[in-house]
């Protein structure tokens, strides 16, 4: 049987800001990013049109987000799980998921807008929200605690 998980005080408040940065942007999203559909999936938007959309600046502010999002909760994943092996994996995965579902999102957008209205926006809430910190979080503890002494998980 393996120990709890023992976190530094250091870890601790690392992660705490990190944890507060993400709070940061979410609180001040409306003036940091250029972001048509906030207001629009905020209202009755199965019954509105989408809004016009500048796609070359919504594309960059999206991306910059969800890089922005993701570094920090690779951050927090770094100071919980420092030793873990699988965090580059898991990088990797921030990566290729972050590609996927830009292209799904515009591709959605631009082909299926108007009639994939809820698509859009559980794609875009993927994109913006910190939702893969709260899968993979729990994910590399069940890692950590069923890894084999030898090194082999």
């Amino acid at each position: 049987m393996h120990n709890a998980m023992k976190l530094s005080k250091r870890q601790i408040f690392g992660a705490l800001v990190l944890i507060l940065l993400l709070v940061g942007i979410r609180a001040g999203e409306s003036s940091l990013f250029y972001d048509p559909l906030q207001m629009y999936f905020k209202g009755d938007f199965q019954n509105l049109p989408i809004p016009n959309i500048d796609s070359q600046q919504y594309l960059l502010h999206l991306v910059l987000r969800y890089v922005l999002t993701s570094l920090i909760s690779l951050g927090i994943l770094a100071l919980l799980f420092k030793n873990s092996p699988l965090l580059r994996f898991v990088a990797g995965l921030y990566a290729v998921l972050g590609v996927l579902l830009v292209v799904l999102f515009f591709g959605v957008l631009t082909y299926f807008g108007n009639t994939h209205k809820q698509e859009l926006f559980y794609i875009r809430r993927f994109l913006i929200q910190p939702i893969f910190l709260l899968l993979f979080c729990p994910a590399l503890y069940y890692q950590m605690k069923v890894k084999k002494p030898d090194g082999i998980v």
